[in-house]
């Protein structure tokens, strides 16, 4: 996990900031520097639950709460990743818009 250590206006209605983040953290981002996004985990409001079907359970869904569910075109296909710390999971979907 990691911290902003500083924020300032840089114009044109962007922020500069500078982060702060672990070792094993900067290396998910597998030398990617574009298109980078910044969320915090405390900014997470919105509870959901996970479904499990099949042949003992062997199928995992982490459900789409109703509120966020409207311009999901769920005919697309999504990205995903996982990045594992050490208490817990953080998946990440990228799921395109009507």
């Amino acid at each position: 996990m990691g911290k902003i250590i500083s924020s300032r206006a840089n114009g044109d209605d962007k922020v500069l900031l500078e982060i702060e983040v672990d070792y094993i953290e900067s290396l998910n981002l597998k030398g990617h520097i574009n298109n980078v996004h910044v969320f915090s985990e405390d900014a997470a409001q919105i509870r959901t639950n996970m479904s499990q079907r099949g042949t003992n359970e062997a199928t995992k869904y982490f459900l789409i709460p109703r509120v966020l569910r409207n311009n999901i075109d769920f005919d697309s296909f999504a990205k995903c990743q996982r990045i594992d710390m050490l208490e817990k999971s953080i998946f990440v979907f990228i799921v395109d818009l009507k």
